[in-house]
């Protein structure tokens, strides 16, 4: 595949943040969330300490998240959130940050809105690549196929306790970044990080060459420290949105106050590779 510019950015960011010895800074939104323009607000705050910006498309039936994320969705769709918003963000962001941008979305909010159409859109406005967590084998090709022609990267959910005949096939589909989940269960998890989770970063250095990244029960800038020892990337989601709830005056204000203590972490160690 010949990644897009837009994909590009998220190379460098990765690159950038190698260079600096330490991993590179994931922070999740739904987009639309508290509300349309107190989200663009919020990512504008949070692209100022993020390597990289991950842009939740809301979802009726968010199954893999947390009732974090699930309920900062459905908040989303409340105040109205279309497809279009996604675009705009996205292209906003690009226009004014040098941030990288990936979408973490469930696969029917693509299928309904259409595959290529949802790949050309999101590679114009700056989008590097998606994670969709569920997507179904009947329509893997379809997306991926999509994804190549407008040159994004498809970022795989890692399964914790894949084989690693599965890791390899895995790495073989997959482009950008992968990306194993620090805690096992769905998003938003206070728990300490799984004390398995170096070895399956290890396991999946072995079974690609991608940079690999954790997320999913990154909940402390502590965690995030201790994510940054070992692997290329950081992303932390459910520990933002739970910040902006306590803040309700001031959402904005509060993602970018736990984003810079994010940054912190990750900054508090170098990554050892």
């Amino acid at each position: 595949m010949q990644p897009s510019w837009s994909a590009a950015r998220l190379d460098y960011a990765l690159a950038t943040s190698r260079a600096e010895q330490r991993a590179a800074l994931g922070l999740y939104l739904p987009v639309g969330y508290p509300s349309r323009t107190a989200s663009l607000d919020a990512l504008h705050l949070m692209a100022r300490h993020a390597d990289v910006l991950e842009l939740g498309i809301p979802h009726t039936d968010p199954h893999l998240d947390g009732p974090v994320i699930q309920q900062a969705s459905a908040q989303a769709l409340d105040k109205g959130f279309q497809m279009i918003d996604l675009f705009t963000a996205a292209t906003q962001l690009t226009a004014s940050t040098t941030t990288a941008l990936v979408v973490m979305s469930y696969w029917a909010p693509i299928e309904r809105f259409g595959p290529e159409l949802f790949a050309e859109r999101l590679a114009v406005a700056g989008g590097a690549g998606v994670l969709i967590p569920d997507l179904p084998e009947h329509a893997a090709a379809t997306w991926h196929w999509a994804a190549r022609e407008a040159g994004l990267y498809t970022i795989p959910l890692i399964p914790a306790h894949a084989s690693d005949a599965r890791l390899a096939e895995i790495g073989t589909q997959s482009s950008g970044m992968v990306y194993a989940p620090a805690t096992p269960g769905r998003t938003g998890s206070r728990r300490p990080l799984s004390p398995h989770l170096p070895r399956l970063v290890r396991r999946l250095r072995t079974a690609t060459s991608l940079p690999v990244a954790v997320g999913i029960g990154i909940s402390t800038p502590d965690h995030a420290a201790q994510a940054s020892r070992y692997a290329d990337a950081v992303v932390v989601g459910s520990a933002v949105i739970r910040h902006m709830t306590t803040w309700r005056n001031a959402p904005d204000l509060a993602a970018d106050h736990v984003a810079k203590a994010f940054a912190d972490g990750v900054r508090a160690r170098g990554a050892a590779h």
